[in-house]
């Protein structure tokens, strides 16, 4: 087993490997795996041999390619007499990608499928996945004004499609709508941390995540085992708790800081949810403080 250490270009998430060189027979003198600190993109314009991945043998015969995750042991070798033309690409996934994405946990979740194993597949059976790796072997060839922008570019879209391509079963598939149901309520949730001092409407709520106010009350109140007011208050209610321990302000004015348009309704929500009024709290925090333990808010595995 060989380790091929590569070193990516100053600047670049992209290192090519393009040219006369990469025609040869491949394999020769070498009877063992290798691998990369990189994911290895190859493409095969012609040729005849076979490539092992990991375990696996498949043939190659031109125009297909490969898709290597890094530490992955694999080797190329042609058929005995013949020559064989292929072009490479390693990319820096993990600094690419933190650094496109904007957030971690999608950024670990992509990295993840793109490393889960290895593809070899013919041109015909991914033509848009292989027309990008053409493409960005052109471009870094030609190596025109801004060429490493445009080739950033096309290359965040070629990971995403390789790790749709990834993409495991269909358990798979429902874990993602669920991810996808938790990425909007993180976002209503945000919106209400940052807002709860205005007047926020359930209308405007569900506007914002694309669905109607009926729908939206219902996959809300589903998650979040409490109405989107009745979240609200509960943001705006635990405010005022901090305010009113950590300062002298009068009840009023952490009223309407905290969102609420007069004193009645504050102290009616406040009573209703920490079963003593905001005078009674202010005086004997330590009393009542423990009753905010009811609304910690339940977050599925990963966020």
């Amino acid at each position: 087993m060989e380790f091929r250490y590569y070193q990516m270009p100053a600047g670049s998430p992209i290192l090519a490997l393009l040219g006369q060189k990469w025609i040869q027979h491949y394999g020769e003198n070498i009877d063992y795996l290798h691998f990369h600190n990189y994911l290895e993109i190859g493409f095969c314009y012609e040729g005849q041999g076979r490539m092992l991945l990991g375990e696996e043998e498949v043939r190659f015969s031109g125009r297909e390619f490969s898709v290597i995750p890094p530490n992955y042991p694999h080797t190329t070798d042609s058929d005995l007499g013949t020559i064989s033309r292929w072009e490479y690409l390693f990319i820096d996934v993990e600094g690419f990608l933190r650094s496109f994405l904007d957030t971690p946990v999608k950024a670990d979740k992509v990295i993840q499928r793109i490393y889960s194993k290895a593809l070899f597949l013919e041109e015909n059976q991914s033509p848009s996945i292989s027309a990008k790796i053409l493409k960005i072997m052109n471009i870094m060839r030609d190596g025109e004004e801004f060429y490493l922008e445009e080739a950033k570019g096309i290359l965040a879209s070629l990971l995403v499609e390789i790790a749709r391509l990834n993409r495991r079963s269909e358990e798979e598939r429902v874990e993602e709508e669920k991810g996808k149901l938790t990425n909007m309520i993180t976002r209503v949730q945000d919106f209400v941390s940052y807002h709860y001092m205005e007047d926020i409407k359930v209308e405007d709520l569900a506007q914002s995540c694309h669905i109607s106010e009926t729908h939206f009350r219902r996959v809300f109140t589903s998650y979040m085992k409490m109405s989107p007011l009745e979240y609200i208050n509960t943001v705006r209610i635990n405010t005022a708790c901090e305010l009113l321990k950590k300062t002298d302000e009068p009840v009023a004015d952490i009223a309407h800081k905290c969102g609420f348009t007069t004193n009645s309704t504050f102290n009616r929500n406040f009573k209703q949810l920490m079963g003593v009024t905001p005078l009674e709290w202010r005086k004997r925090p330590e009393s009542y403080e423990q009753q905010l333990l009811r609304f910690d808010i339940h977050s599925e595995k990963g966020w």
